[in-house]
Parts: structure tokens; sequence; C-alpha cells
């Protein structure tokens, strides 16, 4: 591991100690394997930030750190500081190692995501709420102009009556079980394993006299009505962040966010290609050949003209500069691609059948223009050398 553990960490080297601690465990609980599962990549992010940690949360270790950086415990030192002690990982010298880390992590992820459970506090300890998500479905003329929405959610919300105490009258007794920690442990042959304290669930501590408007959860179940602003030329799998907006937090916790997905439903004319729109457009065969001129609509609701020159083929694509998306964040707007696809008429009367006989003459007899049928006359030149290359062997 090449960086320096204050940046891995994200820190300062002047930050406090409870700075390093809420830093590595906001990165420890990103990078967990248990969140990460199979990435390689993850896995060595979360072992580095395990090493930094394990010397910055040590005040002794961390002065050494400061003044030979991590000399200090590779035993390259010889008899200075944390000299032939070895520092290997997780497991340096003093105590603590892996087992202090795993505790960490543990009371993030026996609570069920954020925040860290209670070290040693118990229930005193606020606790962060949980994010939300809510996914909305808008249309593509949606996503173009943008639009206020209005969406409805279940939620927590702290209840009233105790404010968010869970208690009726504020009193709470240290749990007889994990003695105020919240876990419990358990042998298991050569290994300790960590629990969740099932009497308090996790709290540390028990209501001797619960609140019966939320019975003593300190947080009420309701259904949240706001409106959310989905600006102009989102993309399809964009995140909104409402902050503050998800579940309340306990014991005065601060709220999560809630996380709106937009997903763009799909239209019957244009297809969207970032900030480009793309569109299929039927040309007439006669217009194909002789030129002429087309209406088409745009995304915004207007017409506009699209010149055909000549001798357009079917895949072309006609580009109408500025006719796209609006592109979020900037005042510009993407392009809009018309394909042309060549009609083949049906139905012909006898008439129209001689019609194109005579032309059909024309083109392909010994007085046809050339180059009047370019591609066909390419294909049929190489499917030639193609029969003679074989017939030679």
């Amino acid at each position: 591991m090449s960086k320096d553990y204050y940046e891995l960490l994200g820190v300062s080297k002047s930050a406090s100690q409870d700075d390093i601690k809420k830093a590595y465990r906001k990165m420890a609980m990103k990078y967990h394997p248990d969140k990460n599962p199979g990435d390689k990549v993850a896995e060595r992010k979360f072992k580095e930030m395990g090493e930094a940690y394990e010397v910055l949360k040590d005040t002794q270790k961390r002065a050494q750190y400061d003044q030979y950086g991590k000399a200090a415990f590779d035993g390259s030192m010889g008899g200075g500081p944390g000299g032939g002690g070895g520092f290997g990982g997780f497991g340096g010298g003093g105590g603590g190692g892996f087992s202090d880390i795993f505790e960490e992590m543990f009371s993030h992820f026996s609570q069920g995501g954020r925040g860290g459970g209670p070290q040693g506090g118990g229930r005193s300890q606020a606790q962060p709420g949980h994010d939300l998500r809510y996914d909305v479905s808008v249309t593509l003329q949606e996503a173009y102009a943008g639009l206020d929405k209005e969406i409805q959610f279940p939620r927590h919300e702290s209840c009233t009556r105790c404010k968010g105490s869970g208690s009726a009258t504020g009193k709470v007794e240290r749990c007889g079980t994990c003695h105020g920690i919240g876990r419990v442990r358990a042998q298991q042959g050569f290994f300790t394993v960590e629990r969740t304290c099932h009497a308090c669930g996790g709290m540390g501590e028990t209501l001797k006299d619960p609140c019966g408007g939320c019975a003593g959860s300190g947080r009420t179940r309701t259904n949240k009505k706001i409106k959310v602003k989905i600006p102009a030329g989102v993309e399809d799998g964009m995140n909104i962040r409402l902050m503050g907006e998800g579940d309340a937090g306990m014991r005065g916790g601060p709220k999560g966010d809630l996380y709106i997905v937009v997903s763009i439903l799909p239209h019957k004319l244009f297809t969207r290609r970032g900030s480009d729109v793309q569109m299929e457009v039927p040309i007439p065969i006669t217009t194909a050949a002789l030129g002429g001129s087309i209406e088409v609509p745009t995304i915004d609701g207007k017409r506009t003209k699209v010149t055909i020159p000549e001798g357009t083929q079917t895949g072309h694509k006609f580009r109408l500069k500025g006719k796209g998306m609006p592109i979020m964040r900037r005042t510009n707007y993407g392009d809009m691609y018309v394909e042309a696809v060549i009609e083949t008429p049906v139905k012909l009367t006898d008439e129209q059948k001689e019609l194109l006989k005579q032309l059909d003459a024309s083109l392909t007899g010994s007085n046809a223009a050339p180059k009047s049928t370019p591609k066909s006359s390419g294909f049929f030149a190489r499917v030639k050398e193609f029969w003679d290359e074989w017939g030679k062997k």
C-alpha cells in the first residue's frame, strides 16, 4: 500500500481521533466485503482502510507514524520506535487488531445499514435514519420539459408524543443481558462471534414505560406526500437525492435521505440516445429517387421540414442540430436524427407495374445511366468477383 494513511481515510493530519473514527466507519461501510461481494478492488481498499485505521486510532502509533512514516512499523528502523515489532496489516502490536475493526463494522451492520450501533452507551446515542428509495416513471416529453411531480411514500416519523425517546416518562434501565453494550458474544470453536443483543435489540437499554403512541420504538409509520422537481433533460436511471426526506433517526438522530430513481417510458415515435433523439421516417420511393421534402414532428411538439436529396438510400440519417433533449445544467440541446426508410409500393395496378418494368429496363439495359443504382452495381460486381475466384479453383 503506497498511499498515505491520512489520505486513505480522507482526513487531514490535524484531524481529531473522533474525526478519524468517523471517517474510517464511513469508508469501511462503503468497501465492506458484505456490501461488495466478489469485488476484489473493494476488498483491497477495505483492507487498506483497516491498516490505516489500526495505526491512526492509537495515539502512540499515530505519533510514531507522524514522525517516521510506515518505516516505524515495517521493521526497517531496527531499535527505533516500533522497530522489529512489525505491523502486518490488521494484527500489529498493542492489542486491538482485527477484533477491534470487527467490532466497529459489526455495530454498523447489526443495525441495518446506516450509522453506528451503540458503542458502550447503548440507546443513549442518536442513530441516523435509513435512506429510502422511490421509483418514478416519466414520459419522454416530461423529461424534455421537466415537471413537478407529487409522490406519496411510507416512512418513519419521530413520535410526537414521546419526541422520539420511546418512553412515556423518559425512564430507561440498563439491559441486563448485554450490560448496556448492545451486543453479546458467543464462542464458536476458535472464533468469538458477536451478535446483536436479543433482549434490547442492540440498544443497550430497555424501557420501563413504553410510549403508547409508538409502542416504545420512538417512531411512527406514516404516508408522506411531497412534490419532487424533475429537471428538464433528466436521463433514464438518474438518481435525485432529497436530503432529510428519509426515515427519522432514533433518539434524535438525523433523518435519512430519499433517493428518487427516474425511469423514462418508451416513446411511440422517438428513441433517445443520451441528449440526442432519433426517429425513423418512411419515405416514398419516388421522393427518395427524385428528391423533395417531408415534414416531421420534433420532441418539443413542433414541426420542421427535412429536405430529401435525390437518390436518398435507406439508412441515411439527416441531422437536425439542436432539436434533441436539453442537456442538464447547460443551456444547449442535443440533436435530432431522422433516419430514412425507403418504402416500396404494394398492390400496384397493371399500368403501374408496366411503368416500373420500363423503368427497370432503362436502369439495367445497355443504355442505363452510369451509377444509377450504386449499391446494386457495387454488390453484384463483388459477387461476380467471388464466383470468378471459386471458378479458378
